[in-house]
């Protein structure tokens, strides 16, 4: 008889049913494991104990559990109707009987031949009898149509699913029968075709209702038995049994985990067991793939690794549909458009009716994010609802070109399946906490990364898709559920939302995030996102919205009376007493005392008068940071003038003249003005004389308001009357309005598109004496592909590091980042958790109002009771939140405190909105007055649209403070407030660039939260904490225990320290800036790897990026946003600008500056969301670098590369300039193509000047007796051969290479001081020097003169020819083919045969033929990466002479150098050698050179000339040898023509091997040579005897020092290097291109690299380290400098015992000074008299058959000392042990075996250490 216990299990029943569905679900040949538990419930009774315990194990506590991974509700009503048996096996098919014959059996027709599909009834009109509905009836065998049936509505349920009749009743609307009485009747009248019995609750779906056009359409599902809601008992009985069966199921595989899936999918995959493992596979890959640290827990290791922006606002519109999303490689029937939802025709049946008073009884207003599929059409109340396109870039991988394909490094195979995608959502939103919200960027990472580490993902069929999405959902605790449809994805959304509104609202648990899928079989799966979790849906609608719209909302909401409710509530104290009341009462018992504001206590009064009248006791400066944003800046003007493209002539004008553009804010305004006074510009550039220069500062300033145009039309007017003058326009804070003029509007009270109307006018673009410089700390939305500024005018604020040592650093961004890991008690980046968790419950409480507003209620509250608290009522105290108390507190006690002299802190409360700003300011002052507090600290608005008003006590005491005996004055810049206790309730839209004092503590951030998720307005927020602080505060991040417990006090009290504020100012300066006496002068210096993070806005980061372009704008450049900054220059003191001095008063500050406490980083406190992205910078997480840039500009593609985070300036410009694209109301959304140059300007006489190194070489001293004339210009070959070798390498870019041993130096040692304690700059010195008219030149410079020389003419493209030269290198053992690139006009110099194909030879003069004009040495420059920056234009310095110059250039180079220098011969070396350093470079033109030498000689010879009349030098000269000068009576350029035709013309030059000159530095002008001739090292420009020198050659593996190698084996060899000491050098500092270091990384990728100390760089043969992707040599010579000292330990700052090296020259360890001595092994070499040395070390580098055991032998050695051997290999290796019989004098061990870090096809190289014996 079934079950006879009423709605209960029996117990054996429950066992045999678990036992039988397990077995079921394995077996069963469908997809999904039939629900065998239906037949189990009878009525929605208690739980029996047995089942009850089960349920309680897997959640019971943890409702939302409950709708986890369920069907909705039509999909399980088919699975409850499709088992009606009692038993366990499938139910038998059903037996539908024939139709009549004649009659219509077609799908969608009734039998009579009348259409019933809703596409085809939807406009017909249809009879429908009093009492009936019409309902759509849904036929398995057409599946995508509905059918129209008239049904009685006594059959139907109601709106809550219960109270239809058993039974049926209902019309054919085609023929129009009437009067069918059953359900199985009509199914076959309509062709329902069915194969299970025919019933109503499983067939009738819809009810059909007309939409506003008229037609029918399908409306609301017919919610038959309640199901559907989230509190359904019934419902949730069956999902709870699912639930138990399903954890079952996990808990019987769960010491199996990969045969889970394997298990749940066999019956599908029966014959293909690799393909499920491949599956479990791929999500174990993707799984790691998104983990980037240990998991801590199953399921719970998600650290995302990228940050993502918010996107477009996409706003629910009425009776609109949004739009279908084509994405993954899926067709889709309409085009898709990005982020905005527009009108389109609807589908019949697609449409989803909002239910009333959804927000109200739900207490969410849901939000759908669009992923992938048609969303239905909503209509009803649309307003309760939002659509977000946040997450739909994620999800248009098929949009990916091929070239940003390529770029990712992907391929069009690799994209993901819309089954992959929706797993990897679901595995997304399953790890996100509870107070994340998802983050667009974040996915598209985890995206690209799924792509990458498996391409395409496992297939996956329709049938596992639902399974493995709840094995997804399962892991996350209930707050994902996965709903799954199988006709639209309208169905369930239209369920979910129906269900919100049903149940007592307090006892829903909804969950986070539902996944709804829609397995439709004809239009593939489709998919959304509809959040419920109340703080995530209210995140991300408030994130859709731009500032400008939020603020209005929030005016609205003050407005029109919303906020009442919530005011209410914060009438009443945290204790329940009236507020206002209690405050009267306070003030009535004072009895008009005030608390003393300072000298005393909080709990001393005095009379208000009193206190009114007590008083306190009471060298402008340029920066290296300034100085160096200054020549940059000036190089490049020279640069664009150089250029001549953009016709700035720098040659014409006389004066210079500007103008500051700044943000509409008065204090800003006030705050430039000052700087421009003190800085003493306007008098140094002769604008104004020094009467008149404090008056009329002003009017060089002008706010970006309504009055701009006509001060603008004035100074245009200026510009074009004085065509002499050079005009700067200097645009301040330039990333604030980038409106276009078009789109320009008022916005919240602001003129917006004014600074386009302005700067980018057609009237400045053409202004040909006009300079436009563009400064901001955020310039991403200037770095764009439609940037009008080109990458190249952008100027960087330098790292700290970069300049010279100061007491003060710049604390920015990434350090605040990075002081959470400091482990001190106190950080001062902080989230205030109890403040948090009060928002969010009054978020519950409040769902209309935006949460700014409540926020911003409860932040005026907190202030309030903490006042009260610390004067009136202490027992508030606990309700304060910490943080909130000990600001306060901080406040008032700090002038009470012994020396504070009165002067206190400054707490900075951000508010954005104005209303609210003024709320607060009103409601904390008139506390601060009833509570006696008004002496003690001010409360101001600080709002960009009024001046500074302060009560006239507070001016008294800061010009008491300033000795200022002026009456008039007032503060007008934040910095005038310095010392004075006070709140600022700094208002408007965004920070614009104001400084604040140093005695800025706190920065209260708590209002800013997710709506604030774009880099600029995040970081820009952050930024008006950042300023400068002592060095000795900086700390670094607490890498181990052992840290000593008293420095972790002293860090804590210097950043805790309530008195570290309280200084006197500086002598410098009256009044400082926000952090010390460096920013005085209103700009600061940044730390470049903080280079865009340091925002500009505040206190006193600089500013981010100069841009330049004199009508281009560039931007970029790091001034602390102290708008001039940097900007402006000053005369008098001969070097780029001075700035300004930060305080408004002319009075200097106390003397008592000198006792001034370290300045340490302010507190800031902040949101939570807000925190976590910074925080994440020093973590794992995100971190605000990874969100879209700003809110005006977009991303370019759905996928990129993500940004690192250590990348410097210039490589995120790149980024940003190729990944974002412009919004189209930004200014640059249609710029034209490089408007001519803007940028910044110092003097106008010392324009054309570069950086050149700048560093006087190390001397030897002077012992030799020998000496020659100083009037001597040509050398004697016999005096110069008398003239003794200096080894040394003396040069000062060898400063940090190893000492070369001599006998000069065994002399000298006795007394000397050991160098190793010395301390060796990493940074070579440089001087700005103005260029000469013979100085070289790079791709940027033109002008008619070298026109033809660099520039391509027409026919140029085509007029080049490739020639093949092939030669035998001994030393290489084979054939060498190079490849010439000749320009037609250059072949005069080649010798081709006669066919004119083939090229013989390269023409070679004589060494008789003396032409005062010719120039016989051909010149090669070795040069990579230099395209543009290279000085390859040598025309001017060769006097416009011919010549024969020859660029040497790696293969992959060669298209950019030939597109840059058409007109120049280019030298092609092997592919071979594209990884190979300059040593592979020099060897190749050597060898090529003394090759075509022999062919010349033999060309010649048959014409009669002598072999040895043959020209048998070249010159080998850098690509960054810039000017030459000669040593007359001062020091005055010549040009290089000049120079090699002196050293050509020297007597017996032949017998000469090197020729070259000194190093110019600065020292020389003052002195003249000891010698005119040296015998020493020669590099950089060298003029190399091809002949002489055949057998010695370059090291061609070297990447360093390979011409001190060179040279050392030339000198030894006996012959002769003759430097020419008249002569000097100057090198160009080019930071770009050049042999630089390789960067390091492991040959395969891995999850989270770090970096690789020099030690890793080799490792023992055969370990498991990882292995690195460098060649051999690079990795053995940069392990040899940085850790030799490991070696030879005995050779450390030992020079008695230096390291023998044989044959070859190495750096080893620089920074202790190991000497080398070297010996050339060679017979008849000429080597050091090393009789009596000892030697504390033995190298041997690849040494060949010359070294034998006897010479070595002949050598000494300490005892204990070390051996080195390196080889090519490891065979070679053992084979030299024994063949220089090493063994007998060295002791080996296994383990002292090393190779360098390399795999094996890459050749490492090996070496073997061992000790003497």
């Amino acid at each position: 008889m079934g079950n006879s216990y009423a709605g209960q299990l029996k117990s054996a029943r429950f066992e045999e049913a678990l036992h039988n569905s397990i077995e079921a679900s394995l077996r069963s040949s469908s997809g999904d494991p039939q629900p065998i538990f239906t037949q189990l419930y009878l009525e929605p009774d208690p739980y029996p104990a047995e089942i009850k315990s089960k349920a309680d194990l897997h959640g019971g506590d943890l409702p939302g559990h409950k709708l986890m991974n369920s069907h909705s509700s039509n999909d399980l009503e088919e699975l409850e109707d499709d088992d009606d048996s009692d038993s366990c096996s499938p139910p038998l098919p059903y037996l539908q009987a024939p139709a009549p014959d004649g009659c219509c059996t077609l799908d969608g027709f009734c039998q009579a031949g009348k259409d019933l599909r809703l596409v085809s009834m939807a406009t017909e009109p249809i009879e429908v009898p009093a009492g009936f509905e019409l309902v759509g009836a849904k036929s398995p065998s057409v599946p995508e149509h509905i059918l129209v049936c008239a049904v009685d509505r006594r059959f139907l349920p109601d709106e809550n699913g219960k109270n239809a009749l058993l039974g049926f009743s209902g019309n054919c609307v085609g023929c129009g029968e009437k009067g069918f009485r059953y359900f199985t009747e009509f199914s076959n009248h309509i062709n329902l075709k069915l194969s299970t019995q025919p019933k109503k609750q499983k067939h009738l779906k819809y009810y059909l209702v007309k939409n506003s056009q008229g037609a029918l359409c399908k409306g609301p599902l017919i919610c038959w038995k309640g199901k559907g809601t989230f509190k359904n008992l019934s419902f949730m009985n069956y999902i709870q049994v699912t639930t138990t069966v399903f954890a079952i199921h996990l808990c019987a595989f769960s010491l199996l985990p990969f045969c889970l899936t394997l298990t749940m999918n066999s019956h599908i995959y029966r014959s293909s067991v690799s393909h499920t493992i491949l599956c479990i596979c791929f999500w174990c890959l993707v799984s790691s793939a998104m983990n980037s640290g240990p998991p801590k827990k199953r399921h719970r290791s998600w650290h995302p690794t990228s940050l993502v922006p918010v996107p477009p606002t996409a706003v629910p519109v009425p009776a609109i549909r949004p739009i279908v999303c084509a994405v993954l490689g899926v067709p889709s029937p309409q085009q898709p458009v990005t982020g905005v939802i527009q009108p389109q025709p609807i589908t019949a049946g697609e449409t989803v009716i909002i239910p009333n008073n959804l927000l109200n009884s739900s207490g969410v207003r849901p939000v759908i994010l669009i992923g992938h599929g048609t969303l239905p059409y909503f209509y009803g109340n649309v307003g309760d609802i939002v659509v977000s396109p946040l997450l739909v870039s994620c999800y248009k991988s098929s949009q990916l070109t091929e070239k940003t394909l390529e770029t990712l490094g992907l391929n069009s195979s690799q994209l993901l399946s819309v089954e992959t995608m929706i797993l990897l959502t679901l595995q997304y939103l399953a790890r996100l906490g509870s107070q994340q919200i998802p983050l667009r960027e974040e996915l598209e990472q985890i995206v690209l990364k799924a792509m990458l580490c498996c391409p395409g993902g496992p297939s996956i069929s329709p049938s596992q898709l639902p399974w493995l999405a709840r094995l997804e959902a399962s892991v996350s605790g209930g707050s994902v559920q996965v709903v799954v449809t199988h006709n639209s994805l309208g169905e369930g959304i239209s369920e979910s939302l129906r269900s919100l509104t049903e149940g007592p609202r307090q006892q829903q648990c909804l969950p986070t995030y539902v996944v709804l899928i829609c397995a439709s079989k004809m239009s593939g799966n489709e998919f959304c996102v509809l959040v419920l979790g109340k703080y995530q849906a209210r995140a991300l609608a408030e994130g859709m919205l731009t500032t400008n719209e939020f603020l209005k909302e929030i005016s609205y909401e003050l407005i029109t009376g919303k906020v009442s409710v919530l005011a209410s509530h914060f009438k009443t104290t945290s204790l329940g007493d009236n507020l206002d009341k209690q405050l009267v009462r306070y003030q009535r018992r004072r009895k008009g005392q005030v608390i003393q504001p300072f000298q005393g206590d909080v709990t001393d009064h005095i009379h208000s008068q009193e206190a009114a009248s007590m008083s306190p006791p009471s060298v402008f400066q340029i920066y290296p940071a300034q100085l160096s944003v200054a020549r940059s800046l000036l190089s490049q003007v020279c640069s664009i003038a150089d250029s001549g493209s953009q016709n700035l002539d720098l040659g014409r004008f006389c004066k210079v003249d500007f103008l500051v553009l700044v943000p509409p804010s008065h204090v800003l305004v006030h705050q430039t003005a000052q700087r421009i006074r003190q800085s003493g510009v306007l008098v140094d550039l002769g604008i104004e004389d020094a009467s008149s220069a404090y008056q009329k500062s002003d009017k060089y300033v002008v706010r970006l308001d309504g009055d701009v145009h006509a001060k603008m039309e004035a100074f245009m007017r200026k510009v074009k009357q004085n065509p002499y003058t050079l005009f700067v326009l200097i645009h301040d804070n330039s990333h604030v309005d980038l409106t276009s003029a078009l789109s320009g509007s008022v916005c919240h009270g602001e003129l917006q598109g004014l600074a386009d109307r302005v700067v980018n006018c057609q009237e400045v673009l053409d202004a040909m004496n006009l300079l436009v410089l563009q400064v901001s700390c955020f310039p991403y939305t200037l770095q764009t592909r439609q940037s009008r500024i080109s990458i190249h005018n952008e100027v960087h604020w330098p790292s700290n590091e970069s300049l010279s040592p100061s007491e003060l650093v710049y604390f920015g961004l990434s350090d605040y980042s990075s002081s959470l890991q400091w482990g001190v008690a106190s950080p001062i980046l902080r989230c205030d958790d109890a403040f948090e968790k009060m928002v969010h419950t009054l978020l519950e409480r409040h769902p209309h109002l935006h949460s700014m507003v409540i926020r911003s209620y409860l932040l005026i509250q907190q202030y309030t009771e903490a006042m009260m608290a610390l004067t009136s009522s202490p027992s508030l105290r606990d309700h304060i939140t910490p943080e909130t108390l000990a600001m306060v507190e901080d406040l008032i006690n700090a002038p009470n405190r012994e020396g504070s002299q009165g002067r206190g802190h400054m707490l900075l409360v951000r508010v954005p909105s104005l209303q609210l700003a003024m709320l607060a300011r009103e409601r904390l002052e008139d506390v601060r007055d009833k509570l006696g507090l008004q002496l003690c600290f001010a409360v101001l608005l600080g709002s960009p649209a009024s001046e500074l008003n302060l009560p006239k006590e507070f001016t008294n005491r800061l010009r008491a403070w300033r000795r200022c005996e002026n009456d008039d004055w007032v503060p007008r810049t934040y910095e005038d407030l310095e010392g004075l206790p006070c709140i600022v309730i700094l208002t408007g839209k965004d920070p614009l660039g104001e400084t604040f004092p140093r005695s800025l503590k706190y920065s209260d951030l708590r209002l800013i939260d997710s709506s604030y998720l774009t880099r600029t307005a995040l970081e820009q927020e952050v930024g008006l904490a950042c300023s400068y602080v002592s060095m000795g505060v900086v700390q670094e991040p607490k890498k181990d225990t052992g840290t000593q417990e008293s420095d972790r006090d002293k860090a804590a009290s210097s950043l805790n320290d309530g008195d570290e504020l309280e200084r006197p100012q500086s002598n410098g300066s009256a009044a400082t800036r926000t952090s010390g006496s460096l920013a005085e002068n209103g700009v600061s210096s940044s730390d470049l790897a903080d280079s865009f993070q340091k925002p500009s806005t505040s206190t006193c980061p600089p500013e981010g990026v100069s841009t330049m372009d004199m009508s281009t704008e560039t931007q970029g450049f790091k001034q602390e946003c102290d708008s001039l900054g940097s900007q402006l220059c000053s005369k008098a003191s001969k070097t780029p600008p001075s700035l300004c001095s930060s305080s408004a008063s002319s009075s200097p500050s106390p003397s008592s500056s000198s006792t001034q406490r370290p300045m340490s980083p302010r507190t800031v406190i902040m949101s939570r969301a807000a925190y976590n992205l910074l925080a994440g910078e020093s973590g794992s997480h995100l971190s605000s670098i990874s969100l879209l840039p700003h809110a005006d500009v977009a991303w370019s593609s759905p996928l990129r590369p993500p940004i690192a985070h250590n990348m410097q300036g210039g490589e995120q410009s790149m980024y940003y300039r190729q990944w974002t694209v412009t919004r189209q109301h930004h200014a640059d959304y249609e710029a034209p193509s490089v408007p001519h140059p803007r940028l910044y300007l110092h003097e106008t006489f010392i324009l054309s000047e570069v950086d050149v190194y700048d560093e006087e070489e190390d001397e030897e001293e002077e012992t030799s007796e020998v000496s020659t004339p100083v009037n001597t210009q040509l050398p004697d070959i016999e005096e110069v051969r008398k003239l003794p070798f200096d080894p040394n390498p003396r040069d000062p870019k060898f400063k940090k290479a190893s000492p070369v041993y001599s006998d000069k130096m065994r002399k000298c040692l006795k007394g000397f001081k050991q160098e190793g304690e010395e301390h060796i700059p990493d940074k070579q010195e440089t001087k700005s020097i103005r260029l000469s008219r013979f100085a070289t030149h790079n791709a940027f410079h033109h002008c008619e003169q070298c026109q033809h020389y660099c520039e391509a003419g027409p026919a140029t493209q085509v007029s080049c020819t490739f020639h093949a030269f092939t030669f035998s290198s001994s030393m290489l053992g084979e054939e060498v083919q190079l490849q010439f690139v000749i320009p037609k006009a250059k072949e005069q110099h080649f010798v081709f045969s006669q066919q004119g194909s083939h090229l013989e030879s390269m023409r070679l003069p004589l060494v008789s033929t003396k032409d005062p004009d010719l120039l016989k040495s051909p010149i090669f420059t070795p040069t990579t990466g230099r395209h543009e920056h290279g000085l390859l234009n040598i025309y001017h310095a060769m006097e416009g002479a011919t010549h024969l110059h020859i660029l040497v250039v790696k293969q992959f180079e060669m298209p950019l150098y030939r597109k840059y220098w058409p007109n120049h011969i280019l030298l092609v070396l092997p592919a071979m050698f594209n990884n190979a350093g300059v040593g592979a470079a020099r060897f190749m033109i050597k060898e090529l050179s003394y090759h075509n030498l022999e062919l010349e000689r033999n060309r010649l010879e048959e014409q009669g000339v002598k072999r040895q009349d043959v020209w048998p030098f070249i010159v080998m000269m850098d690509d960054s040898c810039v000017m030459w000068n000669a040593q007359q009576p001062g020091d005055s350029s010549v040009s290089l023509k000049t120079v090699l035709q002196h050293m050509e013309t020297t007597p017996k030059i032949s017998l000469y091997a090197m020729c070259g000159i000194r190093k110019w530095s600065s020292s020389l002008a003052f002195k003249s040579p000891s010698n005119p001739f040296s015998r020493c090292h020669l590099h950089d420009f060298v003029m190399l005897n091809v002949d002489l020198t055949q057998n010695v050659q370059y090291d061609l593996n070297r990447y360093s020092c390979e011409e001190v190698d060179f040279n050392l084996r030339v000198n030894s060899s006996g012959l002769l290097l003759c430097r020419f000491n008249y002569f000097s050098l100057m090198k160009k500092h080019i930071p770009i291109g050049g042999n630089k270091d390789f960067l390091v990384k492991p040959k395969l990728m891995v999850e989270n690299p770090t970096s690789i100390s020099p030690s890793q760089y080799v490792c023992a043969p055969d370990s498991e380290q990882t292995l690195l992707d460098a060649p051999a040599q690079f990795l053995l010579e940069r392990f040899l400098q940085s850790c030799s000292h490991r070696l030879f330990p005995n050779a450390i700052h030992n020079r008695d015992n230096p390291v023998l090296s044989i044959d070859s020259y190495l750096n080893i360890s620089p920074e202790v000074r190991i000497s080398v001595c070297y010996i050339n092994s060679r017979p008849h070499s000429t080597n050091l008299n090393y009789q009596g040395l000892v030697f504390s070390g033995l190298l041997l580098y690849l040494c060949d058959s010359f070294v034998v055991s006897g010479l070595l032998k002949k050598f000494r050695f300490l005892k204990g000392a070390t051996l080195c051997v390196i080889c090519q290999d490891r065979s070679s290796l053992r084979q030299t042990i024994v063949r220089l019989e090493l063994e007998d004098q060295w002791q080996f061990r296994l383990r002292d075996e090393f190779q360098t870090a390399n795999c094996s096809e890459d050749r490492p190289l090996y070496f073997l250490t061992g000790r003497h014996v």
